[in-house]
């Protein structure tokens, strides 16, 4: 028997963005760590330069999409009703504001 579900679900997704997250991860903390303590000039000087800029973006990007992804999970396991899919659009919603703002802020810096 064959399942009925999609190829790439919520465990691909899961796996993926882990595996993206343990390279960017380590590299955000370098970049985050070396300007920490600098005053505002220093750091938006730093920031428009496209390396912090691109792995910031892509940190934030990817890191709200596996969190997206593991809360619809639990979302998925524990919820019922209509609630089930109000906590979803909720979990979206919030994900995918927070990645507007982060991307917004990096783009100020960054142009």
């Amino acid at each position: 028997m064959s399942s009925s579900k999609p190829i790439f679900g919520h465990h691909s997704e899961m796996k993926i963005t882990s595996i993206l997250l343990f390279f960017l991860v380590p590299a955000f903390i370098f970049i985050f760590g070396s300007i920490v303590g600098e005053d505002y000039e220093a750091v938006v000087k730093y920031f428009s330069r496209p390396w912090p800029a691109i792995i910031t973006s892509l940190t934030i990007v990817i890191g709200l999409q596996h969190f997206q992804s593991g809360a619809q999970v639990l979302i998925e396991d524990y919820i019922r009703g209509s609630a089930h899919k109000l906590a979803i659009v909720f979990i979206k919603s919030i994900s995918y504001f927070l990645m507007v703002v982060g991307l917004y802020a990096v783009a100020r810096m960054a142009f």
